[in-house]
């Protein structure tokens, strides 16, 4: 068999200490939430290579030697292709799906996140540790409605078009988070999906900062100067953030370490959309 994805490639030591995970290691439902919650408390989300006009590359190498060996974090693309390869190297079936992001009744995005379906014996779940607002653990095909953490979840299939929606309940209302198809994703795609994301003019992440971290409890983020932080049951906390606070946060809340040069470079980086010419 190939190694399609190079899960091999994968020091599963090195990450795992990343992480700080150091719990049970069979493939099962209780070992994939404890992977998930951990991986998700360690590693931000965040696009700061493309603010700071670097090439955000794909392979399973060069991911694990920015957000394993380096420290960082980066997007759904780094999250799902690490996640995925230490999850197969631990005895998981790992399949990587491209989602369509947005709400019903909107017109058609391209595809261009990337999550998992993970199986183990005759269980499956969605695993997403790279959306930002990832949810706090796996979902379960089988399951319909699904609390996590005090917020609430689905995972349907929609009959009409045959793919997988991710839902949230919000105040009330059923809002999809995202649509996966049941369409095989092959590495070239991941790459094709990746240079449109970091590269098209405009795609969020190419003209702001946006950092985000899913703690117990919590879910802390920065678009732009934009601070929020969300707790299940409590209003959304806002805050525009000074540059000083900007750099800060990036260490202190984010764990993230930046030479000076870097941080003067972010701090000059874009934080909002470009204006028409």
């Amino acid at each position: 068999m190939t190694d399609e994805w190079s899960a091999g490639k994968l020091d599963l030591d090195a990450y795992l200490h990343r992480i700080g995970y150091a719990g049970p290691a069979q493939p099962c439902e209780a070992t994939l939430a404890a992977l998930h919650r951990a991986h998700l408390a360690a590693i931000p989300f965040e696009n700061l290579d493309i603010m700071l006009g670097r090439p955000v590359r794909v392979d399973l190498e060069s991911i694990q030697a920015k957000l394993v060996d380096a420290g960082r974090g980066g997007y759904c693309y780094e999250h799902g292709q690490l996640f995925g390869a230490a999850l197969q190297r631990l005895g998981f079936e790992v399949e990587r799906l491209l989602a369509r992001v947005g709400p019903d009744r909107e017109p058609m995005r391209p595809r261009t996140h990337l999550t998992l379906r993970v199986r183990a014996g005759d269980s499956a779940w969605l695993a997403d540790v790279g959306f930002g607002n990832s949810p706090p653990g796996p979902l379960s095909l089988h399951g319909g409605r699904q609390e996590l953490n005090g917020q609430v979840y689905e995972v349907v299939h929609d009959a009409e078009d045959g793919t997988w929606k991710l839902r949230e309940l919000v105040e009330g209302e059923w809002v999809t988070q995202y649509r996966t198809e049941d369409q095989r994703v092959y590495p070239p795609d991941v790459v094709m999906s990746n240079h449109y994301t970091s590269t098209y003019p405009e795609s969020w992440f190419t003209w702001q900062p946006i950092v985000a971290r899913r703690e117990p409890g919590a879910l802390r983020a920065i678009v732009g100067r934009g601070y929020t932080i969300t707790r299940p049951g409590h209003p959304k906390e806002r805050r525009q953030l000074t540059d000083d606070e900007f750099v800060d946060a990036l260490s202190t809340i984010f764990g993230l370490r930046f030479t000076e040069e870097e941080l003067a470079a972010l701090v000059a980086a874009p934080t909002g959309p470009p204006t028409a010419a």
